[in-house]
């Protein structure tokens, strides 16, 4: 009999924790059937990405919305729809009320367990995050199984600003499906990129959401790669026009190619000779292990976890996100120095077959969900 899972998330557009949930959707295979849930209506990209072969419905009106204003009836109604499953997984902030409905109602219903997961936050929280957020996590949290974060400073946040006991918090490292060499000396093409026509080749694969800040690597590419150069952004959102509008002022909108969305990134990155990342705010951003996979060096702003996952050799690449001058300047040392380059991505390559496996991660989702499922008095074996 296959596990019931509902997949509440705060937006299903493809992004590093969607990738992710479909990594482990496709990993249990027909031993659970699944259910995904957005609070932004119709916000569903990340659907393409999952196996055909999946059990996945999406009811959309047909279920309760994850947006509203709180309220008892609205709990009440979210958590009478929880009863239909076996485990419950809630994704970020957008979907804290069904953490909620499960908080205030089950002492009278006998409801599933649930698994909260964050990844990060949006730009109005990079600086300080909202008080309000804070105190409802700290008061809807403490009936999840448990929190499952990615990185340390989001361990350290759950800990010491929600007050979630150590306990009852997991720290599980994004990993991917590691390329094959054949794979990186052979990548898929790049629509726009013609491979042949020569120059340095510096990308990204990024949501084009604000806080990428995608316009900064833009900046940044004008100001410190090669003439001969070319910049290729993998990725689709709102932030499109903003990127095309920064290049059409530097004057470098013939080199900038902006392809759109790409089903499997990790096998268009071998044609990247220098992956960037530009966020004002990430936490394990997935695509820096798909470019340590390649044997890429990367130029990345300093934010989240990114200088405890690249190598030694690249540290001196990830700079604080405000200093423009400095990243470009890193770039240019980066283009001027094919040895370096060699060198940092040999590196980064090691580092990421032997920490960053999709194996190891999904053994630990499946520990996670098969281990909650059992305290509850259901049956693990669909995780094992």
């Amino acid at each position: 009999m296959p596990v019931r899972i509902l997949h509440a998330h705060s937006t299903f557009t493809l992004g590093g924790k969607e990738a992710r949930a479909v990594q482990i959707m496709n990993d249990l295979g027909d031993r659970a059937e699944h259910v995904v849930l957005s609070a932004v209506p119709g916000a569903l990209g990340a659907r393409a990405a999952i196996d055909p072969a999946i059990r996945v419905d999406f009811p959309e009106d047909a279920a309760p919305a994850l947006h509203g204003k709180p309220s008892p009836l609205r709990y009440w109604h979210l958590a009478r729809y929880l009863q239909r499953f076996d485990l419950v997984l809630t994704y970020n902030w957008g979907a804290m009320d069904v953490v909620g409905a499960r908080r205030l109602y089950a002492p009278l219903l006998r409801l599933p367990p649930l698994i909260h997961h964050e990844d990060g936050f949006n730009q109005d929280e990079i600086a300080r995050q909202n008080p309000r957020r804070v105190w409802f996590r700290r008061l809807m949290l403490p009936t999840a199984d448990r929190l499952i974060v990615p990185s340390q400073r989001l361990e350290r946040i759950a800990r010491t600003i929600w007050r979630q006991p150590a306990s009852r918090i997991m720290r599980i490292s994004n990993g991917i499906r590691l390329p094959t060499a054949a794979e990186i000396a052979d990548p898929l093409p790049i629509a726009g990129l013609d491979r042949g026509a020569g120059g340095l080749v510096i990308g990204t694969v990024a949501g084009l959401r604000a806080i990428k800040n995608l316009p900064r690597l833009v900046r940044i590419f004008a100001a410190g790669a090669p003439r001969d150069a070319r910049l290729a952004i993998l990725g689709d959102g709102p932030e499109r026009g903003a990127i095309v509008a920064e290049a059409d002022r530097l004057g470098v909108a013939d080199r900038v190619i902006l392809p759109g969305f790409v089903r499997d990134p990790v096998r268009h990155i071998g044609a990247f000779d220098i992956f960037a990342l530009s966020s004002d705010s990430e936490q394990f951003p997935i695509s820096l292990v798909e470019a340590m996979a390649c044997g890429l060096p990367a130029l990345c702003t300093d934010v989240g976890d990114i200088a405890h996952m690249a190598g030694a050799p690249n540290r001196p690449f990830i700079l604080p996100p405000g200093d423009e001058t400095a990243l470009a300047a890193g770039l240019a040392r980066l283009c001027a120095d094919p040895a370096l380059r060699h060198l940092i991505g040999d590196e980064n390559l090691r580092i990421a077959r032997s920490d960053f496996d999709e194996r190891m991660m999904l053994n630990r989702y499946r520990e996670a969900y098969g281990a909650a499922t059992a305290r509850a008095g259901g049956a693990p074996a669909a995780f094992s």
